[in-house]
C-alpha cells in the first residue's frame, strides 16, 4: 500500500504520555478499563480499544472515529451503554489521526482505507460485524463496504463526511478555523458550542466536556496533522452493496443534513433508513438517543 502522507506528534514520548494519562482519566470516570489491541497493518501500527471483546456475544460492532478525534469520544459519559444491547465493541484508532496509532495514511481518494480496514478485521479475527462511523469515520465505513462487503452486516453513518463537500458557509469556516488559528480552551469551547453540540438538548457532562476541550487543544497544538480530509465520494457511493443506515443531526454545521440525505438517496442503492435527530450538532456520536437507535437497529436486525 502506497503511503500518501505521515502525521506525527511534535514530541512523541511526551505527547503519547499525555494521551495515555487522558485515557486513564476517562477510564477512571467511566469506571471501566478498556481492552487494548496493538496490531500491525500495511500502514503501520494500529491501536484498537475494546469493550466485552472476549465475550461470546452474537453481535459485534466496529467503530471508526471522526477527523481530529479519538474513537474513545464515543464513550464519553459511558455513552456506549446507550446502545442497550450486549455485543462486542471494537473502537478503532484510525491511523493519521491524533491518537496512539501510527501516522501514515494512504491516499483518501483510493480504496486503500478499505483495504486497511479489512486488515484490521483480519488481525482482530472479526469474521463479520456491524460498522459505525462518524464524519471521517463514515467515509472509512464506505470504503470498507466497497472493498469487503461480505464482512459487514450493516453500516451506520453518523453525520458522515462522504456524502457532500465540507460546508463553506462563513459561519462554519469561522468556527472551524478559530481553534486552529488559536488553539485556546475558549476558542475550542466556542467551536464545540456552535458546531459540535446543540445545547441544551445535545451536550456532555461538565467532566466530559472538559475532557473533550483538553483533547482538542492537545490534538491541534501537539499533532502535526498532514492527513487528508474527507471528501464527497459522489458516484463512488454507487459501488456500496451493504445495507446502510444514515443518522444525521439537523444542527450539523459542517455537513448540513438535508444535502447528505438527498445525496445518500441518489447514490446509495442499499440505503435502508434515514434517521434525523432534531437539535443535534455534528458530534452526534455523543448523543444518547442516536446510540440507542444504533443498538435497537442491531438488536432487531435480520
Amino acid at each position: 500500500m502506497k503511503i500518501y502522507s505521515k502525521s506525527h506528534f511534535k514530541d512523541e514520548k511526551t505527547d503519547r504520555n499525555y494521551f495515555e494519562n487522558w485515557v486513564s482519566q476517562l477510564e477512571k470516570n467511566n469506571g471501566r478499563k478498556y481492552e487494548r489491541y496493538e496490531i500491525e497493518t500495511s500502514i503501520g501500527k494500529t491501536i484498537v480499544w475494546g469493550i466485552h471483546t472476549k465475550e461470546e456475544f452474537s453481535d459485534t460492532l466496529v467503530i471508526f472515529p471522526g477527523a481530529r478525534t479519538t474513537s474513545l469520544i464515543w464513550d464519553f459519559d459511558k455513552g456506549l451503554d446507550n446502545l442497550n444491547h450486549k455485543m462486542r465493541i471494537f473502537m478503532i484508532e484510525t491511523n493519521g489521526l491524533p491518537n496512539l496509532s501510527d501516522g501514515a495514511t494512504p491516499d483518501i481518494k483510493s480504496l486503500d482505507y478499505g483495504i486497511w480496514a479489512t486488515e484490521v478485521f483480519d488481525k482482530l479475527n472479526i469474521g463479520n460485524a456491524f460498522v459505525a462511523g462518524a464524519s471521517f469515520g463514515g467515509l472509512i465505513c464506505m470504503k470498507l463496504g466497497i472493498v469487503s462487503p461480505q464482512r459487514i452486516k450493516a453500516v451506520f453513518l453518523l453525520n458522515p463526511g462522504c456524502l457532500q463537500p465540507f460546508s463553506l458557509t462563513l459561519k462554519n469556516l469561522y468556527f472551524n478555523l478559530l481553534p486552529i488559528l488559536k488553539p485556546t480552551k475558549i476558542n475550542v469551547s466556542k467551536f464545540l458550542d456552535k458546531a459540535v453540540f446543540s445545547k441544551p438538548n445535545h451536550k456532555l457532562s461538565e467532566f466530559s466536556e472538559k475532557m473533550l476541550i483538553d483533547y482538542e487543544v492537545f490534538a491541534i497544538s501537539r499533532y502535526k496533522d498532514k492527513t487528508q480530509k474527507p471528501y464527497y465520494m459522489d458516484r463512488q457511493l454507487e459501488e456500496m452493496k451493504v445495507n446502510t443506515f444514515l443518522i444525521v443531526g439537523d444542527k450539523d454545521l459542517l455537513f448540513p443534513y438535508q444535502k447528505s440525505i438527498d445525496n445518500a438517496k441518489r447514490h446509495i442503492k442499499t440505503l435502508k433508513e434515514t434517521k434525523i435527530f432534531n437539535n443535534v450538532g455534528h458530534g452526534i456520536e455523543t448523543y444518547d438517543k442516536a446510540l440507542d437507535y444504533v443498538g435497537a437497529t442491531i438488536k432487531n436486525y435480520h
